[in-house]
C-alpha cells in the first residue's frame, strides 16, 4: 500500500462516516431523539465499508500516480 492510497482512502471513509452520522441524525423529529449509539455504530460500519470498498481502487490515487510518473 502506497502512502497516497492510505490518505485518500482515510480521507473518503472518513468523509463517509460524517454523511452517515449526518443522514441518520437528521432522520430524528428532535435533537433528544437522536440514538447516539446508532449514530456512532452506523457511522463506524459506513467507514468500514468505505475502505474495503477503496481495496478495489481509488481513481484519485491512480490519477495521483500517473502525475508523478511525468
Amino acid at each position: 500500500m502506497s502512502k497516497i492510497w492510505i490518505k485518500a482512502a482515510a480521507v473518503r471513509a472518513l468523509k463517509t462516516c460524517a454523511q452517515t452520522a449526518v443522514a441518520t441524525i437528521g432522520s430524528s423529529m428532535v435533537i433528544s431523539d437522536v440514538n447516539w449509539v446508532m449514530v456512532a455504530s452506523a457511522s463506524v460500519l459506513a467507514g468500514i465499508l468505505s475502505l474495503l470498498t477503496s481495496v478495489a481502487g481509488l481513481p484519485e490515487v491512480k490519477m495521483a500516480e500517473e502525475f508523478l510518473e511525468e
